[in-house]
């Protein structure tokens, strides 16, 4: 089922909104990207069964860094650094806790069946845990690298199939069922983690995405000064102020 696009304004042209998922491009700079694959092709890979609850375990079949391995540390700081200057991230997911970044690979034949994330996360070394509202995708292989691999999200409106460039990246609700097609050729690689957002509920954080996007097209028309500005700039903040949760 294909889904409708939707333009959000001349200056965030560049990525698209699906309700509340989110494709952002180039998250990551090509460099960066270099710098994670070369950390992971030096690193050891595990079952991802490992990491895994006991009803996913019996539907995911992939690869991964070790959690809190050296590898998977290093190569998580340069994805935090990449999310701390994206404003789309920013916008969409106003994170107020962000688990570090965990990195899997897809080989020919592996797969992971439809499931929802876990709700609950132990953040590593802190003795806490949080609330997962926003899972992110950022993929590290080009897609004409391996066949298969799909990210297939569904939500009231259907099922999206997400398949981007390396260093894009995907944001959805944590709610969402989803799944990742089987491999037929090469080998997929990414990065997955969940955010914890300022605002519990989807619905409230898409409205909020909207307000945003909507007063920076009005803001790259109009003086910062004009009351129309100010007064959709005042809403945005007070609501935020309103449903917040810190």
């Amino acid at each position: 089922m294909k889904f409708a696009r939707r333009a959000i304004s001349p200056s965030w042209s560049s990525f698209e909104v699906f309700a509340m998922l989110v494709q952002i491009p180039d998250v990551l700079k090509p460099e960066e990207i270099k710098s994670v694959r070369g950390i992971l092709e030096q690193a050891a890979w595990v079952d991802g069964k490992e990491t895994a609850g006991e009803q996913a375990a019996k539907a995911k079949y992939n690869l991964q860094i070790k959690e809190g391995s050296q590898a998977a540390v290093a190569a998580g700081e340069i994805i935090l650094r990449a999310l701390g200057r994206n404003a789309i991230f920013n916008s969409a997911a106003l994170p107020l806790r962000v688990l570090p970044p965990l990195f899997n690979r897809y080989d020919a034949g592996m797969k992971f069946h439809a499931h929802v994330d876990g709700a609950i996360r132990a953040i590593p070394g802190a003795g806490m845990r949080m609330r997962a509202d926003v899972s992110t995708t950022v993929f590290l292989s080009p897609p004409e690298d391996y066949d298969g691999g799909e990210l297939v999200i569904v939500d009231t409106y259907g099922s999206h199939e997400v398949k981007l460039p390396a260093g894009h990246a995907v944001v959805y609700p944590s709610t969402s069922l989803h799944s990742v097609s089987e491999i037929t050729r090469g080998s997929r690689w990414a990065s997955f983690f969940w955010t914890q957002s300022m605002i519990k509920e989807d619905s409230k954080r898409a409205l909020l995405f909207d307000l945003d996007n909507a007063i920076r097209d009005v803001r790259s028309a109009l003086p910062d000064e004009r009351p129309g500005v100010l007064g959709l700039t005042s809403h945005y903040h007070n609501l935020l102020r309103h449903w917040a949760e810190l």
